[in-house]
Formats: structure tokens, C-alpha cells, sequence
């Protein structure tokens, strides 16, 4: 016996296909959705399967839409109105007696510093909101899209066309050691810090990041004497022996960033890295569905206010 599925409903598919034939051009429609020309082209390439039309089609250096696709324009762009008024705010949602539970993707490390100030302004704000922090154990994309996760925190390192991502502090990497350790002494160089051993953190077992690519231009190699999938497990390490540990910190002159808490809670003392490393920007991703939803509104915002992101977005 066979039996017919019911479609699957993508409403993001009618929101790209509404700027892709407003726009008659991937890159237009990419920057307005906030997405890459990539990630343009692969829903692109899903909606004229789905349609079975190629929808827009290249005439010399620009495209042109198809007659079906001129024949869905007006159609498409009143399903993306009502879509926009049917998630447009409300009258709002009483945080005083909401009752959910968030889920959130985070490094240790970043739950280790949002989770105590995120729960303080739950109790003042928002008392029935609890929150569970996860590993990085899921891919974001398809959690995300899915409920398994409301909100990723932290390196951001996918693009899906649906995704909204907000960058929120961007901050540099510090040297890590306990106090009393032989690299407090004197000036901290690349040799000497080459020389020390060292625990990289990594959730794939890798050996390999930012420093050694500086140190290797300097002709050094530095020993890594563990990896831990833990930034808690490294910093405790180092706390606890001559193992330096990399940490993020805030930049000079900014405002100290809660990321650097367990650090100082541990009594590490943070030395500057005498060789010039990429910055490390951290995040949030989530999925569209929950723009206009107050709770999880107040779950963004309570993020944004925890790691001190002033003037960040309020979407």
C-alpha cells in the first residue's frame, strides 16, 4: 500500500523567491536577504527544481525572469506581505508570567559567562524562563531550523539562507598561566612563549590554530603538550601547572568581557601575545521563525546585555 506525503511547507522558500524575482539578480537578492551569492544560488537551484522552471534565465549581463516566473511575481510578493503581517509584533508577551524553556548552543566557555548574569535578569524580568545550555554538539544549521536549539552562541562559522546572525563583541586572545609561572618574569616573546607547553582546546581533537600559523612565520613551532575539549578543563590545567592556556579577552580600552570571569575566578594572570593574531568575534544565530516572538525577543536582548554589546540590533 502506498500513500502520498504531505508537502513540506518551506515558507523562507516564498521570502527568496519574492527577492529573487523583485531583484532579477542572485546578488541583489542575497544582499537584500542578508545571506551570501552561494547560498543565493543554492536555493535558487531548490526552487527551480521544486517549480521545474529555470524562474530566471541569463540575457548577456543581466536575467531575465521566465513567463512562469513573471506569472508567480505578484502572487509570490502577497504570500510574503501576509507572511510579514502574520509575524509582525503583536501586543506583546507578558514576561511576567512566561513560561518556556530556552535551549542554547554555546563553547563552556561562553556558558560559563552568560549563564550567571542571563539568570539574574530572568529572576528580575522574566522568573518562569529557564535555560539550558548545550554543547557544540549539533550542526547549528539544521538544530536551529528544526527547534532543537533557540539560539547559537559564539564563533559563527555557517551561512544558511534562512539564518539571522548578529555579531556581538569582538575580542583578542591572551596568554593564560598560573601565577608565579616562569613567562611573569621579564618580557614575554615568541621564543619564549614557543618554549612553553602548551594545551590548545579543541572540540575535534586538532593540535593546530592561530598562534602556530604566527609562529610559524617566525620560524617557531610550540609544543602542545594536551588537547582538552574543554576551555574550563584548560584553564584549570593551567591553574594547576606550567601549562599556558589561550583565553579570549577584551581589547585594551573596552569594556572587560564576562568571557574572562572563570579565568580570574581561577587566579590566572593574562599576558598580552606578542605576535599579531586574527581577533575572535563572537555571535548568535537563530532561525527566522522566532523574530517576532516575545520570549525569545527577551532571550536575544538578554544575550546582547550579558557580553556588553552596546548599540547592538533589538531584532
Amino acid at each position: 500500500m502506498t500513500s502520498s506525503a504531505e508537502p513540506v511547507i518551506d515558507a523562507n522558500l516564498a521570502v527568496t523567491l519574492d527577492a529573487l524575482l523583485t531583484e532579477q539578480s542572485v546578488t541583489r537578492a542575497a544582499a537584500r536577504l542578508h545571506t551570501s551569492p552561494a547560498a543565493m544560488s543554492r536555493t535558487l537551484a531548490r526552487l527551480r527544481r521544486i517549480l521545474q522552471d529555470p524562474l530566471l534565465v541569463r540575457a548577456g549581463q543581466t536575467m531575465v525572469p521566465t513567463p512562469r516566473a513573471q506569472a508567480l511575481r505578484e502572487e509570490t510578493a502577497a504570500v510574503v506581505r501576509r507572511l510579514g503581517a502574520l509575524l509582525a509584533p503583536g501586543t506583546g508577551v507578558d514576561l511576567a508570567v512566561l513560561r518556556s524553556t530556552f535551549t542554547l548552543q554555546a563553547a563552556d566557555l561562553v556558558g560559563a559567562a552568560l549563564a550567571p548574569g542571563m539568570l539574574r535578569m530572568a529572576r528580575q524580568e522574566a522568573p518562569g524562563i529557564s535555560l539550558r545550555f548545550r554543547a557544540e554538539e549539533l550542526e547549528a544549521g539544521p538544530a536551529l531550523r528544526d527547534g532543537r536549539i533557540d539560539l547559537e552562541i559564539g564563533s559563527i562559522d555557517h551561512v544558511d539562507p534562512e539564518t539571522r546572525i548578529e555579531e556581538l563583541v569582538t575580542l583578542r586572545m591572551a596568554v593564560a598561566v598560573r601565577p608565579g609561572h616562569p613567562l611573569t618574569e621579564g618580557t614575554l616573546t615568541p621564543d619564549r612563549l614557543a618554549a612553553a607547553d602548551h594545551v590548545v582546546v579543541s572540540r575535534r581533537g586538532r593540535f593546530t590554530g592561530p598562534l602556530d600559523a604566527a609562529l610559524a612565520e617566525r620560524n617557531l613551532r610550540r609544543r602542545v603538550a594536551v588537547v582538552l575539549p574543554s576551555h574550563m578543563a584548560a584553564m584549570t590545567l593551567a591553574a594547576r601547572s606550567d601549562i599556558v592556556c589561550l583565553i579570549p579577552t577584551a581589547p585594551p580600552g573596552s569594556v572587560p568581557s564576562p568571557l574572562t570571569d572563570p579565568a580570574t575566578t581561577l587566579g590566572l594572570r593574562l599576558l598580552d601575545i606578542p605576535l599579531p593574531l586574527p581577533p575572535l568575534t563572537i555571535g548568535m544565530a537563530w532561525h527566522p521563525r522566532h523574530a517576532a516572538d516575545g520570549g525569545h525577543h527577551w532571550l536575544r536582548n538578554a544575550v546582547r546585555r550579558t557580553l556588553h554589546a552596546p548599540g547592538g540590533s533589538t531584532a
